[in-house]
């Protein structure tokens, strides 16, 4: 069903498309298929409702985001199972999502009353200047299917916070997830128009009808560099607002003055979270020379014990990719690096026994010398693949980590306080942990550099994503 001006509706023509289990290829449900007129419906609904909900204070949009909060964790175990069968993470790191994601809820609830203007000092002595921040309009926000539910609400949250109207268009692998938080947001209370969803099998027109339609003042994407790009391209002929979480290529440095197992095995329970899918997750993993056959040897050990499985079933802790073209990927780059001198240490290709052959299954997988001249060296990979790169020296780790067009996060494993705040500063990353495996929260901002994306999310950083400044000059 669509969610337009507070009502489940069919989509146009009663278009549905099928959604399925990645873990066993299983029909789910059948869900609306909204068309190019339905987000246009839900745009006018949204610029309809934007004039109230802006005018209400702060607190009486904090109240309704406090509610959708409580509704939320009272729901935790029921969306926690939707994303499990519809997306395949384990159940566990599914409930560790539903937390992450009523935080959001939470936060902006307290941030909406922390929307502070200012007055500043005028030269003249008659004058006074004071700045006001107000919400920017109706966003259109396009949602990924690695995090189907987090990743609505650390939009939704803030731009409602804000005083803005939202439309969000959900990841086409993962609908389900979404018409489950907007249940939420609709027994919150929420008034009529000031939330709405568009599922839809092609993402393209209803991304079209965002960019072009004049009542949309902002697009908040997160996905692929590729497509953020074009619809960069396409809001900047509309002087649209844009922010946008793109691609990452994260390296995982262990330095010379690191503890070799520990860091094996922060790197093994970041790499492989959510098999990998994840647009922080470590992709080049570099090891001073010392320390490469102990970590190596770690890190196996580690891999090896882990289970692969449907993320259902107890103990699992790699569930499957989300289709059958990021099984192709991995197994492309996995080929490509053995075929220029890399070796196996663990995985390595498709998972089939057990009954498994019926998802989307692949090892979790470590490679040995690998080089720049591999394809996964450059390429992200969002899967579980850790390639491991041994290095000398400080400035040379420096150089081949920044050797990249994406800058969204960085992992440090070193002992030493002068070490880690040297990386720290010369990282070109947006988010950089230090022998901490989950630099995120509802409180940081969250984003990156160069083409990993434009803005933040998360923190106080976020919510001025969806406010314009407005500064006045008063003679008196």
């Amino acid at each position: 069903m669509l969610y337009i001006n507070g009502e489940w509706l069919e989509a146009e023509g009663n278009q549905t498309f099928k959604v399925t289990n990645p873990a066993n290829g299983e029909f789910i449900a059948q869900v609306a298929n909204g068309q190019k007129g339905d987000v246009a419906k839900a745009i006018d609904a949204a610029n309809h409702a934007f004039k109230e909900w802006k005018a209400l204070t702060a607190y009486q949009r904090a109240q309704y985001l406090y509610r959708a909060y409580e509704l939320m964790i009272e729901k935790k175990e029921h969306l926690a199972r939707t994303m499990t069968e519809e997306q395949g993470k384990p159940l566990r790191a599914a409930r560790n999502e539903v937390q992450y994601g009523a935080d959001f809820l939470l936060w902006y609830a307290e941030e909406a009353k922390r929307i502070y203007g200012e007055i500043i000092p005028a030269p003249r002595k008659e004058q006074r200047f004071l700045v006001l921040y107000q919400p920017v309009g109706v966003v259109g926000a396009i949602t990924p299917w690695n995090y189907p539910i987090s990743m609505i609400t650390r939009k939704v949250a803030p731009a409602l916070a804000a005083g803005c109207t939202v439309v969000v268009k959900p990841a086409e692998q993962t609908p389900l997830c979404a018409i489950e938080v907007f249940k939420i947001f609709d027994k919150a209370g929420i008034p009529a128009g000031v939330v709405n969803l568009i599922p839809s099998k092609d993402p393209v027109p209803i991304g079209e009808e965002l960019i072009n339609n004049p009542n949309v003042k902002k697009i908040t994407f997160t996905g692929s560099t590729e497509v953020g790009k074009i619809l960069a391209q396409g809001a900047a002929k509309h002087m649209k607002r844009v922010s946008m979480e793109l691609g990452g290529h994260a390296p995982f440095i262990v330095c010379e003055d690191a503890d070799p197992v520990h860091a094996a095995k922060g790197a093994s329970l970041v790499k492989f979270l959510n098999s990998g899918q994840a647009c922080i997750s470590p992709n080049r993993i570099f090891v001073h020379k010392k320390h490469v056959e102990a970590f190596t040897n770690a890190l196996v050990e580690r891999v090896k014990k882990m289970k692969v499985g449907n993320g259902m079933k107890d103990g699992t802790n790699i569930g499957p990719l989300i289709d059958h073209k990021a099984l192709e990927k991995m197994q492309a780059q996995v080929d490509d690096a053995l075929s220029k001198g890399a070796l196996v240490a663990a995985g390595g290709g498709r998972v089939t026994e057990n009954g498994l052959d019926k998802g989307f299954f692949f090892a979790p997988t470590v490679l040995t010398h690998v080089n720049t001249e591999m394809r996964i060296y450059r390429e992200e990979t969002f899967g579980p693949i850790a390639p491991i790169i041994p290095f000398e020296t400080e400035e040379e780790v420096l150089e081949m980590a920044n050797d990249t067009h994406y800058g969204l996060a960085a992992y440090v494993y070193s002992n030493q306080l002068s070490t880690s705040m040297r990386m720290f500063e010369q990282l070109n990353f947006g988010i950089i942990g230090i022998n901490d495996i989950n630099p995120t929260a509802a409180a940081v901002p969250f984003g990156g550099m160069k083409e990993s994306g434009w803005g933040r999310e998360g923190g106080k950083e976020g919510i001025f994503e969806y406010l314009e400044a407005k500064a006045g000059g008063f003679s008196i």
